[in-house]
């Protein structure tokens, strides 16, 4: 069974910092571009990073560019995302999936359970 899990989610305060875990059972993600997506209740589901199958290229929502930082251990069939200074209005759910490195969408509407981050005081 092909299954994205999403880890690392918490309660942390604002100007915290969270590292989230995308672990991909059944299949391997090495040869995929690998986004990370939020979506916060009563909005739609955005891209926040992508990072291609070798590390080399990257793409960042805007709003968290010199914050969050992605990466990934094709060894570990793991993909991060290491979020720093976090704000409240960055509490939502996050998922990770194929992604579409220019276009920072999901490429395949194919989603695990997520993990939810939640910045409050």
């Amino acid at each position: 069974q092909f299954q994205l899990v999403e880890s690392g989610g918490g309660l942390v305060q604002p100007g915290g910092s969270l590292r989230l875990s995308c672990a991909a059972s059944g299949w391997t993600l090495n040869y995929y571009p690998i986004g990370w997506f939020r979506q916060a209740p009563g909005k739609e589901r955005e891209g926040v990073s992508c990072i291609s199958s070798s590390s080399i290229e990257t793409t960042y929502l805007d709003s968290v560019k010199g914050r969050f930082t992605t990466s990934r251990d094709n060894a570990k069939n793991t993909v991060y995302l290491q979020m720093n200074s976090l704000k409240p209005e960055e509490t939502a759910r996050y998922y990770c999936a194929v992604c579409d490195l220019e276009a920072l969408e999901d490429v395949y509407n194919y989603w695990g359970q997520g993990t939810q981050v939640t910045v409050s005081s």
